[in-house]
């Protein structure tokens, strides 16, 4: 009897002790899952340093990875002193940050946020410029500051080289002085050109959770660092650049919240016409953004309002004062939901040629390196323009071609969606052939330019007229 009792009672006592396993094994998926550290990672860390520049594979030492930094374990070369200055976050700074963002104060990054910095390609390359931006919400605000960098190395920094050589001629040192300068000057505008805050992360831990309150370890140490001084906050920002740009910064958010505090949360909140409207949102799993921080990225303001916007210029808006007037980026938007909402005209045609654009919700940089495309009519004639997508696929910047002749009517412009790393279109204004090219094209769909892009007027083009939609096989949306 006692051992048939034995065989009854050994499987039992062993399927608890393999379910208390189990149970152990879940509470450390748990918390490797919250770390992001999934098994079956097996990301390398780049052989750079701390900045995270260079393409995949540089530098990588022989034998198996070394794990990769969770997401709160901050590397100690990049956390300040507590007495470098500054002013501590508070607990109610966190909140109103939390509820901005999310709409309430429990909701936390995801891994691919906390992950996220700004880090360029190898210099002295074709894409020395480029930064990198993974497919996901990150990408609207790294190809917002993708624009902000491609104006200042084509327009403002002082250089010999010449067009598309003052991108690609480039250093290490001057992928950082252009990424402080892009990040101060959406930081000045968002502070409506009197004031720049920027946050970065201390040794030392100033708000502890309280109520429905949840700890991300990073928040908690943020210090502002506040500037009335444009060339200031330009310099503090370069002098800690590897904050933003070195692995495991968290620097878009660090960022992120720079430009709320610039411009700060309560005329967030009144540019929100004072709506709960979050300005994240959860979509498919990812956290994308609203377009109210895309205007904060391009306006200095978050309103979704100053994107869209059918008003078309008032007579005579091609002069000086309209001119100021235009945003030194631009903004270019398609999306079969949006082809009738108009991007307001001061993005359409900013002051330099330069545009963030959205297709069907994801985020990329269209370009032309010489500004009289946009003052000139005689320069619409024949033009050159590029493009980049911030994916590492991507290994040169995709160059595309607009010849407009006599025929082709000049109050129409054509641009095209580009999926390919490098395309050379032809447009000669005759109906057939343009139909043929675009159609050889793949990928390649017409965009149509509603109003000019200068003030200035264009004389008569004739009677040609433009492909239609059905003959390019495409839609033709409004900017």
């Amino acid at each position: 009897m006692g051992d048939r009792e034995a065989e009854h009672t050994m499987p039992q006592a062993q399927l608890e002790e393999i379910a208390s396993k189990i149970s152990d094994l879940n509470k450390w998926r748990e918390i490797f899952s919250f770390h992001c550290l999934e098994l079956s990672n097996t990301t390398h860390q780049r052989g750079q340093g701390s900045t995270g520049d260079g393409p995949p594979g540089a530098g990588e030492p022989a034998g198996p990875p070394p794990p990769p930094h969770p997401p709160s374990a901050i590397p100690k070369a990049l956390l300040l002193s507590p007495g470098t200055g500054g002013r501590p976050i508070s607990l109610e700074m966190a909140m109103g940050l939390r509820k901005l963002l999310f709409g309430n104060v429990f909701h936390l990054f995801s891994c691919e946020w906390t992950k996220s910095h700004f880090r360029f390609r190898e210099p002295y390359s074709d894409l020395a410029y480029a930064l990198e931006a993974e497919k996901g919400g990150t990408r609207a605000i790294l190809m917002a500051v993708q624009a902000h960098i491609i104006k200042y190395l084509l327009f403002v920094r002082n250089t010999e080289c010449t067009h598309l050589e003052r991108l690609c001629r480039i250093s290490r040192q001057e992928q950082g002085e252009a990424l402080a300068v892009a990040l101060a000057d959406t930081l000045w505008a968002a502070g409506g050109g009197g004031r720049a805050v920027i946050c970065l992360i201390t040794t030392a831990i100033y708000v502890m959770p309280s109520g429905d309150y949840k700890a991300d370890n990073f928040t908690e140490r943020i210090q502002l660092f506040e500037f009335s001084e444009k060339a200031a906050a330009q310099e503090f920002i370069f002098d800690h650049i590897n904050c933003f740009k070195g692995e495991g910064s968290h620097g878009v958010i660090l960022f992120l919240y720079s430009l709320l505090f610039s411009r700060t949360l309560e005329r967030v909140q009144e540019d929100l016409d004072g709506t709960a409207t979050p300005l994240l949102k959860f979509s498919f799993g990812n956290i994308t953004c609203t377009p109210a921080v895309l205007s904060l990225l391009l306006t200095g303001r978050a309103s979704p309002h100053e994107l869209d916007s059918n008003q078309e210029p008032e007579p005579g808006g091609g002069g000086i004062e309209a001119r100021r007037r235009r945003g030194s980026v631009g903004y270019l938007r398609w999306g079969r939901a949006q082809a009738e909402r108009q991007v307001c005209p001061r993005l359409r045609t900013p002051r330099l040629p330069v545009w963030l654009c959205s297709v069907t919700g994801r985020h990329s940089v269209l370009f032309g390196t010489d500004s009289r495309i946009l003052s000139d009519w005689k320069m619409e004639r024949v033009f050159h323009l590029y493009f980049y997508n911030g994916q590492q696929e991507q290994t040169k910047t995709a160059h595309l071609t607009i010849d407009v002749t006599k025929e082709f009517l000049l109050e129409k412009w054509q641009f095209f969606r580009i999926q390919d790393a490098t395309i050379l279109i032809r447009i000669t204004g005759k109906r057939t052939e343009a139909k043929t090219q675009a159609a050889q094209v793949r990928g390649v769909h017409p965009w149509r330019w509603q109003s000019g892009p200068s003030g200035q007027a264009r004389p008569s083009a004739g009677t040609g007229q433009t492909p239609s939609s059905e003959e390019s096989n495409g839609t033709n949306p409004s900017f």
